[in-house]
């Protein structure tokens, strides 16, 4: 009875059988984290959704930025996407969806290739994915492509000892020229592509295609000022080379072909514009004697490029 008297008394420390429990009660759990990592909080919510929004339009970055990601919509063109190696992140595939011969070869071509996520989604998140467009239960997801920058191009050439070789392009929209340029720069050992930031064909699935897989090895560069970037190639000692149907000098007179150059190649309608034109050193004509006005310009690009690896050799 005195010992349980002594337990109930009001004197002050530790009681009998709290085994220091009260002691670590008192240490607490840490600082509390902030809302936005909070489960079920509304500002965690708010944040997971402006991640996957992150995730389907990246922000540019680096020197020569990021395009935003691109979805590849429908059997024949995911499965043409896929044999053609173009960069892809995940492929979403409709649930329930009817086996044929094209979807088996896009998870057979996903399975060779690793490295891509295979998501199943159902119908209503793909229509919803693709705005409508007639999906028929494949999406693939193309990751944002990252763009070098104008000098990045030439400074690679020099620290391998050649003479640039670079070819820009004013106000080429479509994605395909793009692609074939991509390819011919290649196949001639040039050293990489510059386009516009606006109004120009950008790095698409389409270009990769066209590209045939060279893309992976032949890098694109992005300019803000297509014209201030020809003019900073000026001021490090390459040629600026335009191509155009009145053009004062014939190509196979250009002897500056041999040495650092950049050739710009205008679009097949209109041409090389107004400020590109005047920044060039020379304007080039192709000689036509089949009597075309104009050539497309990955076709005018490649003769270009022949003529000075040809020179080079």
């Amino acid at each position: 009875m005195a010992a349980n008297n002594r337990r109930m008394s009001g004197k002050k420390g530790a009681q009998v059988g709290s085994g220091g429990q009260r002691r670590k009660g008192l240490e607490g759990k840490g600082p509390t984290p902030p809302a936005e990592m909070r489960k079920g909080h509304k500002k965690n919510r708010i944040a997971n959704a402006k991640a996957k929004q992150a995730v389907r339009r990246p922000t540019a970055r680096g020197r020569g930025g990021r395009s935003a990601s691109e979805l590849v919509v429908g059997r024949n063109p995911v499965v043409e996407a896929l044999r053609e190696g173009v960069p892809a992140s995940t492929l979403y595939v409709q649930q329930f969806i009817d086996n044929d011969e094209r979807v088996r070869e896009a998870l057979q071509l996903v399975a060779d290739r690793g490295g891509i996520n295979l998501m199943e989604a159902p119908r209503p998140e793909l229509d919803r994915m693709t705005n409508g467009l007639n999906h028929q239960g494949l999406v693939l997801q193309v990751p944002p492509y990252e763009y070098a920058h104008p000098e990045d191009l030439a400074t690679a050439a020099y620290d391998e000892g050649e003479d640039p070789l670079i070819v820009a392009l004013d106000g080429v929209t479509d994605p395909r020229n793009l692609g074939a340029v991509v390819r011919s720069v290649s196949a001639f050992g040039g050293h990489g592509v510059v386009v516009p930031e606006r109004r120009a064909a950008g790095m698409t699935a389409g270009a990769w295609k066209t590209s045939a897989g060279t893309a992976a090895r032949t890098p694109v560069a992005r300019a803000t000022n297509l014209t201030r970037a020809l003019e900073a190639y000026k001021k490090a000692g390459i040629v600026v080379v335009g191509l155009a149907a009145d053009g004062d000098v014939e190509l196979g007179e250009l002897e500056a072909l041999g040495g650092p150059v950049a050739i710009v190649v205008g679009s097949e309608g209109k041409g090389l514009s107004r400020l590109v034109g005047e920044t060039c050193d020379f304007r080039v004509r192709i000689p036509m004697p089949g009597g075309a006005e104009s050539l497309n310009a990955g076709v005018a690009a490649g003769i270009v490029l022949y003529e000075a690896a040809r020179r080079r050799a």
